[in-house]
């Protein structure tokens, strides 16, 4: 690691083990439920029509279908779900919106004869014209996607308007019209595919009332809370069980595939398995598409007077998060700037393509890149560095950028002048190469909502019973450590039981940066409660006072020097060979909380940037990666999450994009789906800034999201210095490099002749 990204704070010894335990995981390699039916999912081929008619009497006489379920099959439910616009059905009913949205399901004996049985099934379809992206959707006179007002919609949504965000301070209109210099850039970022390696996978059982789902998703109490609603049980009836996951990145958030596996095996009469393919996984979520507007002012000293921001989303044929997306891109949009004016307007677009949910760091990739790339553009035009540019315009450690939010948690300058150093930041550069840096800061937008129990066994081990769900970035490694620090245990005698909503305690989601910081609030809460038990049962046993104890290493110690284990003091507690002590930790919203965000997630990035005129191909040689974590509670894994988000940012800005064609997914398998490659990584530098200031245990801040925002902004303004254009719309392809630089060179044509 490059001593430039290098930041450290106040000194505090490693906590116990932190440096050592890299996890224990057994990861579900197949999911077998005795009596299980596979799955299968008749797909639309159009992307919008009205449903005329359904015949699946061929498919329901084949040998080993168990069940075919259509809209038929709802009428005693509420089949719809969305997290805050419920416009989403199980399964198409009467109207398809999307071109891949399913439209039956079978239930089979074997995977095969699902299949095959798909292909008895005939649709009938009164194709409608559809709106394919956000100029279609947004003319005058466009189709409606939703003709009627989803159950949710806030009341301003119309037409296919979904949702609109605003954040506004000052007047805007007036201090653009008094500023020195005004400046006007339209970006626009691509639908993005999230490439977990596990598509989504449901096991579904209904037995009579009872509804047991075992699932890849991110937010089991959320799924148990909209199975429960829409197929009308209590919340004790439905349980959701998440094994380990292949990976989510927002993905598997909320409710996906859950509701139609329900459905399916309530009609099949026994548990059914729905796994979907990738090519299924690239029908059913994605990141949104935008198109960024930025109008900016700065007054003679270089310093931003206003921004007006006009950001539309495309969301798909449904809301999905999109409502939260948009909110959070309203406010990302703006960065971490001082501005005394402005006004940001998002709005979630609805179109006929395939749904757009949450995805690593919500609604701040596409508007992070706007924002930075126009802050270079402004820099370049005023003949300033475009450090020394944001550095007078960043706010400071303690300010609070708008009203009624928290004061900044971070030295932003310190972290971007770190950066630079690491990238050779004024220092000369290769020929046709070329050096950019941004600041990514977001509100983290999670909600402070968590529960932990904790149990001190017999034998002196411990389990930390949590929601967290696993996806890869080791929540698990990181609990069992700060449970291992607060009951003085060493971290191999400490377990963490996997997320199942009948065993383990209620959390809200597992997404936007918190579980580190807020579940493990609850988790050291618990072990607190805990530890004090154990005090009170050692302190009898010992015939000592219980503060007089010292704790070390699963054993209790008094200050005449006996000592106790934790498992002889449970056992003298109880007075038996079996019991134990059980501890309780919540965290709960208000107070410490407010004002939002929780904390501030802040990424930094540098990258080197190589291009070839003849070719467009643009390689990034280096790129130096700066987060902003509080404490890092697991080095290793921190420097792990910051570096996967890093490069999962580089294939947005370079390689990936969902194509359409005549509504038509074209490229939504592994194969025509271009990510890096290995050849495609340049060197990564990666640093963490530990202040200690986090809001978590022992001053930890959440991350992992936040270094996929710089890289867009920092290989586009790199770029930029490399040939000397700058490209506002990515990826960055080859073939969109060279006609920009073609365009270039025959605008410079023009002008010398």
């Amino acid at each position: 690691m490059a001593e430039a990204l290098r930041v450290v704070g106040r000194p505090v010894p490693r906590l116990d083990g932190f440096e050592k335990v890299t996890g224990r995981a057994r990861y579900t390699v197949d999911l077998v439920v005795p009596g299980m039916a596979h799955g299968a999912i008749l797909r639309s081929p159009v992307p919008r029509a009205r449903i005329l008619a359904i015949d699946a009497s061929r498919a329901e006489r084949m040998p080993g279908v168990v069940a075919v379920l259509t809209a038929a099959d709802l009428r005693d439910i509420d089949p719809y779900y969305g997290q805050l616009v419920r416009d989403r059905p199980l399964i198409a009913i009467d109207e398809v919106r999307y071109a891949g949205e399913p439209v039956a399901a079978v239930a089979a004996l074997d995977p095969a004869t699902a299949q095959e049985a798909l292909e008895r099934i005939e649709v009938a379809y009164d194709e409608l014209p559809p709106v394919l992206d956000l100029d279609a959707a947004l003319a005058g006179g466009a189709p409606r996607v939703h003709a009627r007002r989803p159950a949710g919609a806030p009341p301003e949504a119309e037409g296919n308007i979904c949702f609109h965000a605003r954040v506004a301070r000052g007047d805007p209109e007036a201090a653009l019209a008094g500023a020195a210099h005004t400046f006007e850039h339209t970006f626009v970022f691509p639908m993005v595919y999230h490439y977990a390696m596990e598509p989504h996978a449901v096991v579904a059982a209904a037995d009579g009332p009872a509804v047991t789902v075992w699932t890849s998703a991110q937010h089991p109490f959320l799924v148990r809370a909209d199975l429960a609603r829409m197929f009308g049980r209590a919340l004790e009836q439905v349980r959701v069980v998440v094994p380990y996951v292949g990976g989510g990145f927002g993905s598997k958030s909320y409710t996906k595939l859950e509701p139609l596996a329900v459905a399916l095996a309530r009609k099949a009469g026994r548990p059914v398995r729905v796994a979907l393919s990738v090519a299924e996984a690239c029908l059913t979520t994605r990141r949104h598409a935008a198109r960024v507007v930025l109008r900016t002012g700065v007054d003679r000293d270089g310093r931003l007077v206003a921004r007006v921001a006009t950001s539309w989303l495309d969301t798909g044929a449904y809301a999905d998060n999109g409502p939260r997306v948009t909110a959070r891109a309203a406010r990302r949009v703006l960065g971490g700037y001082r501005c005394p004016h402005v006004r940001s307007d998002a709005y979630a677009v609805y179109t006929n393509t395939v749904p757009a949910g949450s995805f690593r760091a919500i609604g701040a990739p596409q508007t992070i890149w706007a924002c930075e790339v126009q802050m270079d553009l402004i820099a370049q035009a005023l003949g300033l560095d475009p450090v020394e540019f944001r550095a007078r315009n960043l706010g400071r450690r303690g300010e609070a950028l708008l009203d009624g939010e928290r004061p900044l948690d971070a030295d932003l300058e310190a972290g971007l002048r770190r950066v630079a150093a690491a990238i050779g930041w004024g220092h000369p550069a290769s020929p046709r190469t070329g050096r950019g840096l941004a600041v990514g800061i977001t509100d983290a937008g999670a909600e402070p909502v968590a529960s932990a129990i904790v149990r001190l066994h017999a034998d002196g081990s411990a389990s930390v019973h949590e929601s967290s769900t696993e996806l890869g970035q080791g929540v698990r490694t990181v609990l069992a450590q700060i449970a291992a620090e607060a009951l003085a245990l060493p971290v191999e005698r400490v377990g963490v039981v996997a997320s199942d909503t009948a065993g383990t305690p209620y959390d809200r989601s597992t997404g936007a940066s918190r579980s580190t910081t807020v579940m493990g609030l609850a988790v050291q809460a618990a072990c607190q409660e805990v530890r004090a038990q154990l005090a009170e049962a050692a302190a009898a046993a010992l015939g000592a006072g219980a503060a007089s104890l010292c704790f070390e290493a699963g054993r209790i110690r008094a200050p005449d020097g006996r000592e106790i284990a934790y498992g002889d003091a449970v056992r003298a507690f109880f007075g038996g060979p079996g019991g134990e002590l059980i501890g309780r930790g919540y965290v709960r919203g208000g107070g410490r909380w407010a004002p939002p965000p929780l904390f501030w997630e802040v990424g930094w990035g540098g990258a080197e940037v190589a291009v070839d005129d003849e070719t467009g191909q643009v390689r990034v040689a280096r790129y130096a990666s700066l987060a902003d974590v509080g404490i890092a509670v697991n080095p290793p894994l921190a420097e792990g999450q910051d570096e996967g988000a890093a490069m999962m940012g580089l294939g947005h800005t370079l390689f990936e994009a969902l194509r359409y064609e005549a509504g038509q997914l074209q490229n939504g398998n592994l194969v025509d789906y271009r990510v890096p490659l290995a050849d495609d990584l340049p060197a990564l530098e990666t640093g963490l800034v530990e202040d200690h200031n986090g809001p978590g245990a022992h001053g930890v801040k959440g991350m992992g999201e936040g270094a996929i925002n710089p890289v867009a902004p920092a290989v586009t303004t790199a770029l930029a210095r490399a040939c000397g254009v700058v490209v506002t719309e990515l990826p960055l392809t080859p073939e969109r490099v060279w006609r920009a630089l073609r365009r270039a060179r025959a605008q410079q044509a023009v002008s010398a002749g």
